[in-house]
């Protein structure tokens, strides 16, 4: 008999976090509103209920948040070294095996876009405070 433990109701939470951050942290560092609103309409890092069954064990929850977490922490570099491409790679291999779709290349986040160097205006970054003036 083989004992499985499923994955927590902490860890699902966990993930959506990760997921937002990408949204609200890195994804306005490097496109644009119009391309992160057509991500959500791709479903791009999208989860369901179907995907929480899928990755329904501790191990494979702790996959995918490991996942997110390491392309998370490669991505807010200020500068992203080409020696992490490998783990970058490795780490999305992990969320499509979860079939969290993560359709991006190591080169299209080499450089930050020249439009988007200053974040503070994006729909999708996470207000510095907020105070109604």
């Amino acid at each position: 008999m083989k004992v499985v433990f499923a994955s927590t109701p902490d860890q699902e939470q966990r993930i959506a976090r990760l997921i937002q951050k990408f949204y609200a942290d890195i994804f306005p560092k490097y496109f644009t509103d119009e391309e992160i609103k057509e991500f959500q309409t791709l479903k791009v890092l999208h989860t369901s209920t179907r995907h929480f069954e899928y990755f329904g064990t501790l191990r494979e929850a702790y996959q995918v948040i490991c996942g997110l977490e390491t392309i998370y922490s490669i991505l807010e570099m200020a500068e992203i070294d080409e020696k992490y491409e490998d783990m970058f790679n490795r780490n999305v291999e992990i969320l499509e095996r979860f079939e969290l779709s993560f359709p991006f290349h190591f080169s299209q986040f080499s450089q930050e876009k020249e439009a988007n160097t200053d974040t503070r205006f994006s729909v999708y970054t996470k207000p510095a405070n907020e105070w109604l003036v």
